[in-house]
């Protein structure tokens, strides 16, 4: 493994693991994500929206789990489930919804150098990634909102803030592709 590759290992787990603890999802929003995935297929949109709805799904899955073992038995351990949750969602359905495109980067130097070469990018596991962070930045959102503001603003604040988050991500990139 490169050292910039670990280098950007590094910054984008430090960076997913520096969110402040939140109360996890309830089981609401977690069928919510997979009855909307399951729409989403149906419907025939992208499959970069679809990776968006399971890795959604797949984290909220896990951040419901974890709160379900009371005994914290290793380090990290809510992380730990949310992230296996996660790879145990999303890399079986990769082989039936994955889309694979090139992605080609010409900054600097010759062709098959770092930045100069094509990369193979699979947008169904973008979109799950995309997903997962909306579910796990969502209720840090609404925490803020709630603490600006002296309360929350309606019930269910941070249900309907990460499921609309969701719709405006999925539609948004429904329409960009």
């Amino acid at each position: 493994m490169s050292m910039q590759l670990r280098k950007s290992l590094l910054f984008f787990l430090s960076f997913f693991l520096s969110f402040e603890a939140v109360r996890a999802h309830c089981p609401l929003c977690t069928a919510g994500a997979a009855v909307a995935a399951g729409g989403a297929v149906w419907l025939g949109v992208e499959r970069i929206v679809v990776g968006v709805f399971i890795g959604a799904f797949a984290v909220s899955t896990g951040w419901w789990f974890s709160r379900l073992i009371r005994r914290k038995v290793i380090p990290l351990q809510k992380w730990a489930l949310i992230v296996l949750s996660f790879l145990l969602t999303v890399i079986p359905i990769m082989p039936l919804l994955g889309d694979k495109r090139p992605f080609y980067i010409s900054l600097l130097g010759g062709y098959g150098t770092l930045l100069n070469t094509v990369y193979i990018i699979d947008l169904f596991l973008v979109g799950a990634i995309i997903g997962g962070l909306i579910v796990c930045i969502t209720p840090w959102v609404s925490k803020r909102i709630s603490k600006a503001r002296g309360g929350k603003i309606f019930p269910f604040q941070g249900v309907i803030l990460t499921l609309l988050s969701l719709l405006i991500v999925g539609v948004i990139l429904q329409v960009v592709r």
